[in-house]
C-alpha cells in the first residue's frame, strides 16, 4: 500500500510541477518501452544520443506496471517512444502524466495506416499491437522514426538518416532472406499455433495460418473449451509442433500438448519463439533482425 501512495504522490508531483532545466548538458535522451522499440532507437541513433529502455528481456508489455524509478526516467527524458495501439495497456495513464508536464512523445503505431493494422475480431475499434511482426510495417517506422528524431534533435539528423538508411537495407535483406527459409516449409504445413494471438502480422506476411491460446493480450485467459477446440484442429490438420513463448507462461501450451495427446496423439513444443519482448541483449535474439530470424528457423525446423 506504501509503495502505491508513494507512486500515486509521485505522478501528482509531476503533473503539478514542471521539469528542471538540466544542469549539465548530457546526450539526447530517450525513454523507450518495449526491447523491440529500444533495439530500433538504438541503431538510429549509435553512440550519439542516451537511449534507457524501462521493459527489458522476456518482459510482457501487456501486463508491465511502471514503477517509481520508471516514472523518474520517464519524467527526465527528452523524447519517450512507446508501441501504443494498448500493448502498454497499464501504461496509459503514465503517458497521459508526461503529456500533462509537456513531454513529447510517440507512439509507432500512429505511424500506420489503417490498411496497414489487422484489425480485431474480437474486439470492436480494438487493433492488433504487435505491429513489428510485419517486417514491412517496421520498415515504414523506421523512415517516419528517422523523420521525428531529426525534428526532435536536429542536430543528430544526419547520424539518423545515415544509420536509417543503412538498417532499412538490412531490413529488406531479412524479409528475402526469410521468404528462402519459409519456401523450405510446403504451405499445408505452415500452419503456427503459439501461446497467445501475437503473430498474424508475420502470419499474413509469410503465409501462415496462426492460431494462439489466449487473445492479443495475455490479460486475457485461455479456457477449458480454447484449449478442446484448439487441440481438435491440430489433431485435424496434422500440425506437428506448437510453440511457447518467452515472454509467456508455457503452462498453457503444455496444457494443450497433454489435451491432444490424451485423444491419442501427438504434438511436440518445437521450441520458445520470441513474441513480445527480445532476449537477452548480449545475444543476437536481443536485436530485432535477430530475433526474426531465430522465430523463423525454429518455426521452418520444428513444422518440416
Amino acid at each position: 500500500m506504501k509503495k502505491i501512495i508513494a507512486f500515486a504522490l509521485l505522478l501528482t508531483g509531476l503533473v503539478a510541477c514542471k521539469p528542471s532545466k538540466k544542469i549539465e548538458n548530457t546526450k539526447f535522451t530517450v525513454v523507450t518501452t518495449t526491447t523491440m522499440i529500444t533495439d530500433l532507437v538504438k541503431v538510429l541513433g549509435g553512440n550519439d544520443i542516451e537511449v534507457k529502455g524501462i521493459m527489458g528481456a522476456g518482459v510482457d508489455p501487456h501486463l508491465y506496471k511502471a514503477s517509481e524509478g520508471d516514472v523518474s526516467k520517464l519524467s527526465s527524458a527528452d523524447l519517450i517512444v512507446y508501441n501504443g495501439l494498448h500493448l502498454e495497456g497499464k501504461l496509459v495513464d503514465v503517458f497521459e502524466k508526461m503529456n500533462q508536464i509537456g513531454k513529447q512523445t510517440i507512439a509507432l503505431g500512429d505511424f500506420l495506416s489503417h490498411d496497414e493494422i489487422i484489425n480485431s475480431e474480437m474486439f470492436a475499434n480494438s487493433h492488433d499491437p504487435h505491429i513489428w511482426f510485419s517486417i514491412d510495417n517496421w520498415k515504414t517506422i523506421t523512415e517516419k522514426l528517422i523523420v521525428a528524431l531529426s525534428k526532435a534533435n536536429p542536430e543528430n539528423k544526419a547520424v539518423y538518416q545515415k544509420n536509417g538508411l543503412d538498417y532499412l537495407a538490412a531490413l529488406s535483406l531479412l524479409k528475402t532472406e526469410l521468404k528462402t527459409k519459409v519456401a523450405e516449409l510446403p504451405k499445408e504445413k505452415r500452419i503456427l499455433v503459439t501461446a497467445h494471438d501475437a503473430f498474424s502480422y508475420f502470419g499474413k506476411e509469410f503465409g501462415f495460418q496462426v492460431v494462439g491460446l489466449q487473445g492479443l493480450s495475455t490479460a486475457t485467459e485461455a479456457g477449458v473449451r480454447d484449449v478442446q477446440r484448439i487441440s481438435d484442429f491440430i489433431i485435424v490438420n496434422k500440425v506437428k509442433a506448437i510453440f511457447v513463448e518467452s515472454s509467456v507462461p508455457k503452462r498453457t501450451v503444455e496444457a494443450l500438448q497433454a489435451s491432444v495427446e490424451s485423444k491419442g496423439h501427438e504434438v511436440k513444443i518445437g521450441g520458445q519463439l520470441f513474441s513480445d519482448a527480445l532476449g537477452n541483449p548480449t545475444e543476437e535474439t536481443g536485436k530485432y533482425i535477430g530475433m526474426y530470424r531465430y522465430n523463423v528457423n525454429t518455426i521452418v525446423e520444428a513444422l518440416k
